[in-house]
């Protein structure tokens, strides 16, 4: 079947999705002040976090499975063209620096691959084999997690990598914007944040992806602190890799433990810069060869590092 050939099926398939449906009240959008158009697009997007919260039930579920794989070392892959693979990109780009993930522990896969990030690259998105190609290459595993974004659900590279990633025994999560995706269906976990029509006629970049990066930003965040990776709401795994995040870490050391200066700055010492072990050395009153090894017999967590020098 020709490129042209097919066009008329795709054109009946992007006429019956939400995010792509055109609206006539602002047809007139562009004679309008600055003002009053910042006003409608602020309108908009009000309703985006209510579209969120309509799916809660399902991102918990969603962020306990990859939780239970991950304890178990798998990893997280965000897979999606365009808009959608870039904000993957971007969530797992900062796992690192906020939770001190592995490297390739949260890998994000963007169709056209790094040139993708900063321009089109044409056709790449309409690959359902480039995606398995994509995930070949990470070597998947059933402890591995692969979450599809895609505005529309259709998208071929999301959909050929969640059902590449389910055929190989990983974890899929499919997030859409719209309802009845094939996104969704083809994974375990579907997530469909209906946003509905955007202010510019079909650009997802707007409602539909400022409601993805909300979600990503929950099953990344929450993964991490049901894998310990915070104390309360302080991140303590923080990696401090320049002077911002080394004066930040002082900080929530200070905040954890309510200690002074020069006490925070020999912990720190002590700990080799590690905020999770300089907090247990001054709360628990250990030296840092003994935080060390509680925090590793605790798999990383820090209340249950706590708990166990108080038994």
């Amino acid at each position: 079947m020709t490129s042209t050939s097919r066009q008329p099926d795709l054109r009946s398939q992007l006429d019956a999705l939400a995010t792509e449906a055109f609206r006539p009240e602002f047809a007139g959008i562009d004679r309008l002040a600055t003002l009053d158009i910042a006003r409608l697009m602020n309108g908009e997007d009000a309703g985006v976090a209510a579209a969120v919260a309509a799916r809660l039930p399902e991102i918990a579920a969603a962020v306990d499975a990859i939780a239970v794989r991950m304890e178990r070392g798998g990893r997280l892959v965000y897979a999606g063209a365009g808009t959608a693979g870039r904000l993957g990109v971007l969530d797992a780009s900062e796992c690192p620096p906020t939770f001190n993930t592995a490297p390739g522990q949260v890998v994000g896969l963007i169709a056209g691959g790094p040139d993708a990030l900063v321009t089109s690259v044409e056709g790449a998105e309409d690959s359902a084999g480039l995606a398995r190609a994509d995930l070949d290459a990470l070597a998947l595993t059933a402890d591995d997690t692969v979450v599809g974004v895609s505005a529309s659900g259709r998208t071929p590279y999301a959909v050929g990598a969640v059902t590449h990633a389910r055929a190989r025994g990983a974890l899929t999560v499919g997030l859409a914007c719209n309802e009845g995706s094939a996104l969704a269906a083809a994974a375990e976990h579907g997530i469909e944040v209906v946003t509905g029509p955007e202010l510019i006629a079909g650009s997802t970049r707007l409602k539909a992806g400022t409601a993805q990066k909300l979600v990503l930003n929950m099953l990344s965040t929450i993964t991490m602190i049901r894998l310990g990776k915070t104390y309360g709401n302080l991140m303590v795994d923080v990696r401090a890799s320049n002077e911002k995040l080394r004066a930040r870490s002082r900080r929530i050391v200070a905040q954890a433990t309510g200690a002074g200066d020069e006490e925070i700055e020999r912990a720190l010492d002590a700990a080799g810069g590690e905020v999770k072990q300089a907090v247990l050395i001054l709360l628990a009153g250990v030296d840092g060869p003994t935080a060390a090894r509680l925090l590793e017999d605790s798999g990383g967590r820090l209340r249950a590092a706590l708990g166990a020098t108080e038994r």
